[in-house]
């Protein structure tokens, strides 16, 4: 997948008349709660930005944010995929698992380290060196942390990710010790932008919005 082709390029790829794609921003827009008169402006985006690389992980919850991804149909889930962002890693959705799943994890944030959206949906527990959540063999907070150092930005889906919802209850009922999305801000004072987008599930709006 070519990630320097543009929104509007991979429209076009795909069989998307000129009026099918102002449409499409008008719809975008209005979905979005911008406003009829976004539309140009968010036509001219499409037009001449790349296709964003996203890398979505998941940590300790129910992937109920990525159901409701899944399920829109405002626009469907694979419009969104394949037109709109370049969703190059997601381990609940790609076809790879395993070894194959993780070395494409490893090209994606090599090959676009300082470009790519990191999105994480749950959170990473510390407790017992982070052996409470594996992810390709290795705790996930050494995942998370070696994706969000090539992060141009990263978002933290839904409530899991973003407060810690019942991984990260007080440490009496959390023996997993599951930090949240604040912690790490903290611990990371050079970490990039973050975004918080609390919900469970989040709505699929606003994770389209957001990205």
């Amino acid at each position: 997948m070519n990630n320097e082709e543009t929104f509007y390029q991979a429209m076009r790829r795909k069989g998307v008349t000129r009026r099918s794609f102002l449409k499409f921003c008008s719809l975008a827009a209005t979905s979005l709660g911008l406003g009829a008169g976004m539309t140009p402006k968010i036509a001219w985006a499409l037009e001449n930005k790349p296709r964003i690389p996203v890398v979505w992980i998941h940590g300790l919850e129910c992937t109920c944010c990525t159901e409701s991804f899944i399920r829109s149909s405002h626009p469907l889930a694979k419009d969104v995929i394949l037109s709109l962002i370049s969703l190059d890693y997601d381990d609940t959705l790609m076809a790879a698992a395993g070894a194959q799943a993780e070395e494409v994890f490893d090209d994606i944030t090599t090959r676009y380290a300082g470009k790519y959206i990191l999105a994480v949906e749950g959170n990473p527990p510390l407790g017992e060196q982070g052996m409470f959540c594996i992810s390709g063999g290795r705790p996930f907070i050494e995942k998370l942390k070696k994706a969000a150092a090539g992060a141009s930005a990263i978002i933290a889906w839904g409530n899991c990710a973003s407060w810690g919802l019942r991984p990260g209850r007080p440490p009496q009922s959390d023996p997993g010790n599951a930090y949240r999305q604040s912690d790490y801000r903290q611990a990371d004072r050079e970490s990039p932008r973050m975004s918080a987008n609390p919900g469970c599930h989040e709505r699929h709006y606003h994770l389209y919005g957001d990205v």
